[in-house]
């Protein structure tokens, strides 16, 4: 797909000037292929360079014969409203659900569904559970320690797997499939990136069968989990300095999460009787600070907003030395 910007550069000319003279309007220049009243005008590739080329310009498919259609063809909004029969303005709410999210595209600076894709939303619309997978209100069917588990042969079997895929399999909501698909193919691509360090994240997501529209967040995740990797063992030294210390009852692993994606953060529970403070937390970001709650040391934003109440950051930049880090919380 070409815009008009396109076309006036293939022809070497300013946006404005190729709008002045308006050779797009000329007889016999193709017809652009967006919908009826489209605001952003786009036009087939093949199409303008055969008429720049005095070659004959191919038919483009008449959208009036179905059974020429194929899944793959991307519709933009008002086409894809024609299919859920609604105005073109309410597809801006119908775009958001996680079906359609997953495989928006932008072509030309315009969003676009594959044909199937919204044919299989509006399939799953009347009335029925199945575009959430369980009955609204239900809780997820699977334990959360048996998420990743449970997915993951999904995934190894069909790289391509979407989140709805997911829901459908395993009875968990939307969001939560999501998360599971994005953790597990973060995890994949920062394996890969570890046998072949050339790779980028993007790369090593295209090496697996990731679609790029699939695994766009689960790249730049992957990045994380790889700082994630390389903090570990600081942060099991840390986790065996407090036991040797008498603050935790077993040289317990610090709990690593990686709060929306792009940041890694650490949680060591201090469950020893001799324990200064109920628990630490690491921010690669900020280094250490203490914690009020064993059951809940990271916080929704995963850093307080000021000191106090209990909290404060421990000075010695963002990788102390553990036996800093035990000294300074024993003075």
């Amino acid at each position: 797909m070409r815009t008009l910007a396109d076309l006036a550069a293939q022809q070497g000319l300013e946006l404005q000037s190729y709008l002045n003279a308006a050779p797009h309007k000329k007889a016999g220049h193709p017809a652009p292929v967006s919908s009826k009243g489209a605001r952003s005008l786009l036009y087939d590739g093949e199409q303008v360079d055969a008429y720049l080329t005095g070659r004959p310009v191919p038919p483009i498919r008449s959208e009036d014969d179905d059974q020429d259609h194929d899944d793959d063809d991307l519709l933009d909004r008002r086409e894809a409203a024609a299919v859920l029969g609604v105005a073109p303005r309410s597809w801006t709410t119908y775009k958001h659900h996680p079906l359609l999210t997953e495989h928006m595209v932008t072509v030309g600076g315009v969003e676009h569904w594959p044909r199937g894709i919204v044919h299989r939303y509006r399939d799953s619309r009347p009335g029925r559970t199945a575009a959430t997978g369980r009955p609204t209100g239900s809780g997820d069917q699977v334990p959360r320690d048996e998420l990743l588990p449970r997915t993951a042969p999904l995934l190894d079997a069909d790289p391509t797997i979407t989140a709805t895929d997911v829901v459908e399999q395993l009875g968990i909501s939307c969001n939560t499939a999501q998360n599971a698909l994005t953790r597990l193919r973060a995890d994949r691509i920062a394996d890969l990136i570890g046998k072949r360090p050339e790779l980028s994240p993007d790369d090593a997501a295209a090496a697996l069968g990731y679609p790029p529209a699939l695994a766009r967040r689960a790249a730049a995740c992957a990045a994380t989990v790889l700082r994630a990797r390389h903090a570990a063992p600081y942060l099991d030294d840390v986790a065996a300095a407090a036991h040797r210390a008498g603050w935790t009852t077993t040289e317990t692993v610090p709990d690593v999460q990686l709060p929306g994606d792009d940041r890694v953060v650490a949680a060591l529970v201090l469950d020893g009787d001799q324990a200064p403070v109920p628990a630490l937390v690491w921010d690669e970001r900020y280094g250490w600070r203490t914690a009020t709650s064993r059951r809940h040391p990271i916080t929704r934003d995963a850093v307080p907003s000021s000191e106090g109440g209990g909290v404060r950051y421990l000075a010695g930049g963002i990788t102390p030395p553990p036996s800093t880090l035990i000294a300074a919380l024993s003075a």
